[in-house]
């Protein structure tokens, strides 16, 4: 062996290694027990995420492609894709969510694609949920948090185990290529009820809150989804926005109160979170071209 006073050794050139996949963050990590009639009504994000089903059935919606996903079955979305989740009704599911960034181009294999996963690369993610449930505090079971707080007496090393353990799960499903057929694929009336099912949930959310001041922003975190999406929602479903549903809704329940004789127009006013008697009489008269009181006197004159 020759020593030099260089940095370098001679006869020996380093080799830089091509990287596949570069997971440079992870962004959630979630375990989740769904009943068998939860609904996820969808969101969309600038970073990847796979959801694996590990026991039961569950749909989901990526953009306008719905697939039935069961025990074993894993979906990728990519960044920017609007995604939904609901159980069938029948079977109570579980479900691992783990989303992350990484910007190597490999990652668009990925896109629109389902796999069953072998024994081998279950095992794997067995293995990520277990360094992530070492690595980091719960709740894991929450939807609406994402924050990744490290445990102070997390193992060294365990965050590299999770990057290194979700890169080789990518590189195995790269390297066999083949994802899950096109059977799997939901029709387009199981779109649909998903699209129905989230319309009714919004108006039963607005039913439940006619006596608060809702906002659309307030609505959509309700549900989990993207504002714009619920409002296209609305208009395809409905014929009008959500807030105008929601407004006529109000007035819908004044006109009830009314009917019923039970209180006036300031308690009925304050009842259903207007801010003044004139604001609530401005609002019924441009919905009804009536005033409340001319309501009122029109109710009486048809049952005499």
């Amino acid at each position: 062996m020759t020593t030099t006073g260089s940095n370098e050794t001679p006869g020996f050139v380093p080799k830089s290694l091509a990287i596949e996949f570069d997971v440079r963050q992870l962004v959630s990590l979630h375990y989740f027990e769904f009943a068998k009639d939860f609904i996820f009504s969808g969101e969309r994000h600038d970073f990847w995420e796979f959801l694996y089903i590990d026991k039961g059935e569950i749909e989901v919606m990526a953009d306008t492609t719905g697939y039935k996903l069961k025990q074993g079955d894993m979906i990728f979305h990519r960044p920017n894709e609007f995604h939904s989740v609901w159980a069938n009704r029948k079977i109570a599911s579980n479900a691992i969510v783990i989303s992350f960034v990484c910007e190597s181009p490999a990652m668009s294999f990925f896109e629109g694609k389902a796999f069953c996963l072998e024994n081998h690369e279950r095992n794997l993610i067995a293995e990520l949920i277990r360094y992530g449930f070492a690595a980091f505090e719960p709740p894991f079971d929450d939807p609406t948090l994402h924050d990744l707080v490290t445990k102070a007496e997390a193992p060294a090393g365990v965050e590299q185990l999770i990057k290194i353990h979700l890169e080789l799960l990518l590189l195995m499903l790269r390297s066999r290529g083949n994802a899950m057929p096109g059977t799997k694929r939901l029709s387009f009336t199981a779109k649909e009820r998903s699209e129905d099912e989230i319309v009714r949930r919004a108006i039963r959310f607005m039913e439940d809150n006619v006596q608060r001041n809702l906002s659309l922003e307030e609505i959509a975190s309700r549900l989990h989804i993207v504002q714009s999406h619920l409002h296209a929602l609305f208009r395809q479903k409905v014929g009008m926005s959500v807030m105008r549903y929601f407004k006529n809704m109000k007035i819908e329940t004044a006109k009830l109160l009314i009917r019923e004789e039970t209180s006036n127009f300031t308690e009925i006013a304050d009842r259903l979170g207007y801010s003044s008697i004139h604001s609530f009489s401005r609002h019924f008269k441009n919905v009804t071209d009536m005033t409340p009181s001319e309501y009122a006197r029109s109710v009486k004159a048809r049952v005499t």
